[in-house]
């Protein structure tokens, strides 16, 4: 099991503003070269160049840096630079599916004022074999957004087309990154309630997130396990989740969050409340995965102590809790019993999940309170409604492969 991170560096800007002792009267033409052109036609990328130029620089003054930048990448990597046609895939993609979304619902200066003024493009993964973590992305103030894994894509071609797990692969390696780092620059630029870091206060930890498994982020409150590393990543974590998340991903995390005592008096009715908001499909069809299930009692003994611990873990999660304690080098011994094997998500939540109302919060208790505090600061403060963008996300790209076949054209070099 891999954990994946983003990173967010800080940038500082002196900016000296002179003045002259010149009157308006005096002034001339520009001091700089205007005879030469934005993209230079010599190039053997000019017509690539100049599509970016006409795409993202007139309009959102966004420069894409597909052109492998090594004082600009993270040296601590071993990294290579994008493929050529990948970058010009990747770029009609994110017009598409990240701009063309934002400006349908905000406007076209929301993005010229807000959006990313630099995407730079890195080929390969980003690997740490001392945390076992991938780095999907960084930004860096607000202003830069590096994507990682771009050579991983799937070249898109009239012939073969983009699969819904193409569409996934795409989800985690680009555009969740995208909408995560875009919401730093949101929440930076009107800042989140405070509120949010209190549901959770004492499970944040910015050290060791990345030795916590799915089942155990899920039940502590978190979207992610990254999630649970700081407060303003929980918050971005919740927002690119419900944006770019699949039905499947998020009926796991929802059965995993209402495991362990993580529901309260009425969060019941909420979860399904959560679900049509989110426009899962078919939720009752039997075959569905989240339909077909078992829950185990995983039972930790300690090699030191000898306490025994239990919780309960869905069967779909047992590999990912196993591979934890593998990369955590942990000797504890560990048993599975089978509990209960279910056939429908909605005799889980209805008959099985009892109701907790302890005074802390957690599990899908906290996850709901965040998801509340989450969409109401991106209405109140932006004019946006979050699960109009999921959904508007999620139609484009079930329609990505009839689009792509009228506006995806490649430019050779010259």
């Amino acid at each position: 099991m891999r954990k994946y991170i983003y990173m967010v560096l800080g940038l500082s800007m002196a900016v000296g503003v002179f003045t002259a002792c010149n009157n308006d009267d005096d002034l001339t033409a520009s001091i700089f070269d205007t005879t030469t052109p934005a993209v230079d036609p010599n190039k053997s990328t000019a017509p690539f160049d100049q599509w970016l130029y006409d795409n993202f620089v007139v309009p959102y003054n966004t420069e894409i840096q597909y052109k492998f930048n090594f004082p600009a990448s993270q040296l601590s990597y071993q990294l290579t630079p994008a493929e050529y046609q990948k970058s010009q895939l990747l770029a009609y993609f994110i017009k598409y599916l990240f701009y063309d979304v934002y400006i349908k619902y905000a406007g076209e200066n929301f993005m010229k004022q807000y959006g990313p003024r630099i995407f730079h493009f890195i080929g390969s993964a980003a690997y740490s074999p001392t945390t076992h973590t991938e780095t999907l992305g960084y930004a860096s103030g607000g202003v830069k957004i590096t994507l990682i894994n771009v050579n991983g894509m799937k070249l898109w071609t009239p012939t073969s087309g983009y699969s819904a797990a193409d569409i996934e692969l795409l989800n985690k390696d680009q555009f969740h990154t995208m909408h995560h780092e875009f919401s730093h620059i949101l929440h930076q630029t009107k800042s989140y309630p405070v509120e949010f870091g209190q549901i959770t206060p004492g499970d944040y930890d910015g050290r060791d997130w990345q030795k916590r498994d799915s089942v155990k982020a899920h039940c502590l409150g978190y979207i992610t396990h990254y999630a649970s590393s700081a407060t303003y990543e929980d918050f971005v974590e919740t927002l690119s989740c419900t944006i770019t998340d699949t039905d499947c991903r998020w009926m796991y995390t929802i059965i995993d969050a209402c495991a362990n005592g993580g529901v309260k008096a009425g969060d019941k009715e909420r979860v399904y409340t959560l679900i049509d908001s989110l426009k899962i499909k078919d939720v009752d069809v039997p075959t569905k995965p989240w339909n077909k299930f078992k829950i185990m009692k995983e039972i930790t003994e300690s090699k030191e102590t000898g306490e025994k611990t239990e919780r309960f873990v869905p069967d779909f999660h047992v590999a990912d809790a196993k591979q934890q304690r593998i990369l955590n080098e942990s000797e504890d011994k560990v048993t599975y019993e089978e509990v209960q094997a279910f056939t429908s998500f909605r005799d889980y939540l209805d008959n099985w999940v009892e109701v907790d109302n302890g005074a802390s919060s957690n599990g899908m208790n906290a996850i709901l309170k965040k998801l509340d505090i989450a969409t109401k600061w991106y209405t109140t403060k932006w004019g946006l409604h979050l699960y109009e963008l999921r959904q508007e996300v999620g139609k484009r790209q079930l329609e990505i492969n009839d689009w792509a076949g009228t506006h995806v054209t490649y430019f050779d070099f010259q």
